[in-house]
């Protein structure tokens, strides 16, 4: 028996082509990128290497007195959504029993790293730069800032997080641990990442193309997705103005090596046969797919496999928006999900930014421009490292 869905009644979002999902879809609608020079911190190797990076200092969203970037960046998202949600003015015991799942795989190293910097370089033991340091740091602040005192956890399943996060959301939902839960992901740019991703020679030098036959890799960004998620219960309890309903996840975890794919796509498959399966849906029902396309070869490559597998002849309108934002890691899986509930809100198909050639050996074109279309139902992949793989099916209508 399908599991009863959720309701998604508050968005917050900070990106490199916005701080709010009005400024978000403005960008998407008129297909401009947000990348561009990083400029957060050196990189003498990869620093010419365009990426997404938030424009701004997400400080002044996010009223932290200290806390690294992650933590302000998750903060200051949260901060739009609760607000979006009407739910602000909640005093303190209504919100003891809000809970926070969080998504992240830097934390708050970029504060680590400038802690070894200045260790090295001036002989500074400035310890006060680690405390932000753990994943968890930023669930934390996110329940803090807002006084959050219900269920609560952090997960790091590389580029999959932020989806995983809301999917683990639902569960705590569906068990009765909470009726509200703040979900998504949280991840600034940090040298590790950068350098890491450049060391692995698939970051692409003119900013990333996915599913484009002549795709070099993927591009690097930061930012913060959160979404508020409540029982349809609580929801309609309350009156509250529901934006989607998340209708099924689904999980998989192949295991076939530390950064690649499975070739036949089989791991992204098995994730998002288990996410129709339990929303009751079949794959004709999905209309749209906001594809994880990264733009590096064996994931697109893999993942066009899996969705060819899942439906067929009959592909619906598939994109990936990876080009407006980058890959935004453990908040990727959350800014795609925030996305795809405004598709569905606006009823149109954001461009396959970047798309001059599809690829031939994928068998279908992804969608090159914005283009009006009836969508119902939309499906978002986050396909991380390790095979870490996540889908999570969003719906227009609720039960």
């Amino acid at each position: 028996m399908p599991r009863q869905r959720v309701a998604i009644s508050g968005l917050g979002i900070l990106s490199a082509i916005g701080w709010t999902p009005e400024a978000v879809w403005g960008a998407i609608e008129r297909e401009e990128s947000g990348l561009g020079p990083l400029t957060l911190f050196e990189s003498p190797r990869c620093g010419h290497m365009p990426v997404g990076q938030v424009k701004g200092d997400p400080a002044e969203l996010s009223g932290l007195p200290s806390g690294s970037r992650t933590d302000h960046l998750a903060v200051a998202a949260a901060r739009i959504a609760f607000a979006d949600t009407g739910m602000a003015s909640l005093g303190e015991a209504a919100r003891r029993d809000i809970g926070v799942v969080l998504g992240t795989t830097t934390g708050g190293i970029l504060d680590s790293e400038e802690f070894l910097r200045r260790l090295l370089r001036e002989g500074r033991l400035d310890l006060g730069l680690l405390r932000h340091h753990p994943a968890a740091s930023p669930t934390n602040a996110v329940a803090r800032a807002l006084g959050l005192g219900g269920f609560r956890a952090t997960v790091s399943t590389a580029c999959a997080s932020g989806a995983t996060a809301i999917a683990t959301a639902c569960d705590a939902l569906a068990a009765g641990e909470a009726d509200t839960v703040l979900a998504g992901g949280a991840d600034s740019l940090s040298r590790l990442t950068v350098n890491g991703f450049c060391s692995l020679l698939n970051v692409a030098p003119d900013g990333c193309r996915p599913f484009d036959a002549d795709r070099a890799g993927l591009s690097l960004g930061e930012g913060a997705g959160i979404l508020v998620l409540e029982t349809e219960e609580h929801a309609r309890a309350r009156g509250a103005a529901v934006r989607a309903w998340i209708a099924g996840c689904g999980a998989s975890a192949d295991a076939y090596h530390a950064t690649a794919p499975r070739p036949d796509g089989s791991g992204a498959l098995a994730a998002m046969r288990r996410a129709l399966h339990v929303a009751g849906l079949q794959p004709d029902a999905v209309d749209y797919v906001n594809a994880h396309g990264t733009g590096t070869v064996d994931n697109d490559l893999a993942e066009g496999r899996a969705l060819a597998a899942l439906f067929g002849e009959r592909v619906p309108a598939v994109s990936s928006t990876k080009r407006f934002f980058g890959h935004t890691l453990a908040a990727a899986g959350a800014i795609e999900a925030i996305v795809c509930v405004l598709a569905l809100q606006r009823q149109r198909v954001p461009a396959n930014l970047g798309l001059r050639r599809p690829d031939p050996a994928i068998p279908f074109a992804p969608v090159a421009h914005a283009q009006e279309a009836e969508l119902k139902v939309a499906l978002t992949n986050s396909l991380g490292f390790g095979g870490n793989n996540c889908s999570l099916l969003i719906a227009r209508e609720g039960p």
